[in-house]
C-alpha cells in the first residue's frame, strides 16, 4: 500500500501550443462542417478589400451630383417644419381631454395642411436626393460611404447597449454576491460570461438592424436590379464577417483570460500539493527531521 501520495491524480490543463491547436482544430472542423456560413464569411472579407472606400467620383459625376444637391430647397423644409410646429402647438393648446370644438377643428385642420406640405417638400427633396445618387453610384465613395455611416452607427448602438447592460448586470450581480457564499475567481467568471452575453445580443441586434436598414439605402441609388443584389448581399456578408471577427476577438480575449486564472491556480495547486507531500515524507521518516 502506497502510503504517500505521490501518485494522486491531478488534472492538468493543456498547455498554450496545444490550446492554439484545439482552437484551429476546431474553427477548421466548424468552417467544413458549415459551409454557407463560411463561404459568406470569406466572401464578406473579399468584398471589404475590393470595395474598400469605394470608387472616386470623376469631375464630370462630381460637378453633376453637387448640382442637383444644390437644388433641394432646404430653407423651404426649414421652413415648412416650422409652420408645422406652430400649427401642432396651437392645436395642442386648443384641445380638450374629450371634446374639439370649433376652434381646435380649424387649428386641427391648419395642422394637417401644414404637415401635408411639409412632406411634400421632404418628399421632392428625396426625389432630388435620390437623382443624384444615382449619379453617384451605389459603389462610389458616396454610395459606400454612406452605407459605412449606417453600419458604425448600428455599431456604436449596438456596444453602448452591452456596455450600459453590463454595467448594471456587473452591479447587480456584486449585489448578489454579498449575500451568498460565492468566491471571488467564481464572480468574476460569470462577470466576464455575463458580458459577452450582453456584447452578444447587442452586436447581434446590431447586424439584424443594419440589414433592415440597408436595402432602404440601396434602393435611394436607384441601381438595376443586379447591382442591388451583389451589393446587398456582399454589405450582409461584410457586416457579418467583421461582427463575427470582433466577436471572436472578444471570446478568445476573455477565454485567454481565464485560461491564464487557471493556469496560475493549478500552479498554486501543484505547489500546495508538493509541499503537503514534503511535510507528509518527514512525518514519516522522522530521522530527516
Amino acid at each position: 500500500m502506497n502510503r504517500y501520495p505521490h501518485n494522486q491524480q491531478q488534472i492538468a490543463l493543456p498547455s498554450v501550443t496545444d490550446m492554439g491547436k484545439l482552437v484551429v482544430k476546431g474553427v477548421t472542423n466548424f468552417a467544413k462542417k458549415n459551409k454557407v456560413i463560411s463561404t459568406g464569411y470569406v466572401f464578406g472579407i473579399l468584398f471589404l478589400l475590393l470595395v474598400g472606400s469605394g470608387t472616386k467620383l470623376t469631375y464630370d459625376q462630381s460637378k453633376q451630383y453637387n448640382k442637383i444637391m444644390n437644388s433641394i430647397d432646404l430653407n423651404a423644409e426649414y421652413q415648412a417644419s416650422i409652420q408645422y410646429a406652430n400649427a401642432v402647438s396651437a392645436y395642442r393648446a386648443t384641445k380638450g381631454w374629450f371634446s374639439c370644438d370649433s376652434l381646435c377643428q380649424r387649428n386641427k385642420r391648419k395642422m394637417e395642411h401644414a404637415g401635408r406640405v411639409l412632406e411634400d417638400i421632404r418628399q421632392e427633396g428625396y426625389a432630388r436626393m435620390s437623382d443624384a445618387k444615382s449619379v453617384a453610384g451605389l459603389f462610389s465613395e458616396v454610395g459606400v460611404g454612406e452605407v459605412k455611416d449606417s453600419f458604425w452607427q448600428y455599431f456604436t448602438a449596438g456596444k453602448s447597449f452591452a456596455k450600459r447592460q453590463s454595467m448594471w448586470d456587473i452591479l447587480f450581480m456584486g449585489i448578489r454576491k454579498m449575500s451568498r457564499d460565492e468566491s471571488t475567481l467564481e464572480y468574476i467568471v460569470k462577470v466576464i460570461i455575463q458580458v459577452l452575453i450582453n456584447f452578444s445580443m447587442g452586436l447581434v441586434m446590431t447586424l439584424i438592424m443594419f440589414v433592415f436598414g440597408l436595402w432602404g439605402i440601396i434602393r435611394s441609388y436607384q441601381p438595376n436590379l443586379l447591382v442591388a443584389l451583389t451589393f446587398f448581399i456582399g454589405s450582409i456578408c461584410a457586416a457579418f464577417a467583421f461582427v463575427s471577427t470582433y466577436l471572436f476577438a472578444i471570446f478568445g480575449a476573455a477565454a485567454g483570460g481565464i485560461y491564464g486564472i487557471a493556469k496560475v491556480v493549478e500552479t498554486n495547486a501543484r505547489i500546495e500539493q508538493g509541499q503537503n507531500q514534503q511535510r507528509q515524507y518527514v512525518h514519516h521518516h522522522p530521522h530527516y527531521r
